[in-house]
């Protein structure tokens, strides 16, 4: 029977799943976009969406723990408590975008950037 069974595996174990979204964060912060597939992209956002909204309430190490306990990487969290903590000091929540990208010519699965919103300007052309 199919009880509750609504969490998206990717198609993966859980300690896969976690790891890969803990190396994609990592990649998010490091690089400020990355190209990926749509379904990912949506997890990563999930994911990363509550990590960027503890370093704003930086004031015990703590929080810095919580989040390494996740990221597992000291100078992604240099960079993070340095350059992004200043960006979105003043927002108070989406701090991800995602871009779909068309498909992927292999399997046609549905490709996306993602990208931090204060990193990156949209040009709208009218």
């Amino acid at each position: 029977m199919k009880h509750i069974k609504n969490k998206k595996n990717l198609s993966r174990k859980y300690s896969h799943k976690k790891s890969m979204l803990s190396n994609m964060c990592c990649s998010l912060i490091e690089y400020k976009s990355i190209y990926t597939t749509l379904r990912k992209a949506k997890e990563l956002q999930k994911y990363i969406e509550p990590i960027l909204n503890k370093i704003k309430i930086n004031n015990t190490y703590s929080i810095k723990r919580i989040i390494y306990s996740k990221l597992k990487n000291k100078k992604i969290i240099k960079i993070l408590f340095n350059e992004i903590l200043n960006k979105i000091k003043n927002r108070n929540s989406g701090y991800t975008r995602i871009l779909k990208a068309g498909y992927r010519k292999g399997d046609s699965s549905k490709m996306s950037i993602i990208q931090l919103v204060d990193f990156y300007k949209i040009k709208k052309n009218i």
